[in-house]
């Protein structure tokens, strides 16, 4: 089956579902297309501090881009925010930051897509996929992490 046509279009929205490992992006309430994710390598639940391996759940948005990654493009995420970093205060430690969408480690070959769930709390795609995203996400694009 060939690709789907790129898209070229500004997206606002990125849904993102945890249980079903996908990636959604919409415009104007429209869903355009669909990617299949990875995420921390311990995914369940929200993230509450740093190292835990979990990617954080709520609402975000897209505020930094960071072409010189380790891992292939990276579109950041506001996390942690002001509950978060109380929360994890409350419990003597640091909530983390750094949580990006991004593609597949660098170190990796284009065509290679790791198996299972990986990052440290991210979100990653092939790196066919964050090129495209890169391409239609305007920062300040709002991000929904859904259980």
């Amino acid at each position: 089956m060939p690709p789907p046509p790129p898209l070229h279009a500004e997206i606002d929205h990125i849904l993102i579902e945890k249980t079903q490992r996908l990636l959604t992006v919409y415009k104007e309430g429209t869903p355009l297309r669909t990617y299949e994710i990875a995420l921390g390598f311990t995914p369940d639940g929200d993230k509450e501090i740093e190292g835990d391996g979990k990617t954080p759940e709520g609402f975000f948005a897209i505020n930094r881009r960071n072409p010189q990654s380790k891992f292939h493009l990276a579109l950041g995420i506001d996390y942690p925010q002001t509950e978060d970093i109380k929360h994890a205060r409350s419990l003597g430690k640091s909530p983390g930051g750094d949580i990006f969408i991004h593609g597949q480690p660098n170190s990796l070959p284009d065509s290679v897509v790791l198996p299972g769930d990986w990052t440290a709390g991210c979100i990653a795609l092939s790196n066919q996929e964050i090129e495209e995203l890169w391409r239609i996400t305007p920062n300040g694009t709002t991000v929904e992490i859904r259980p």
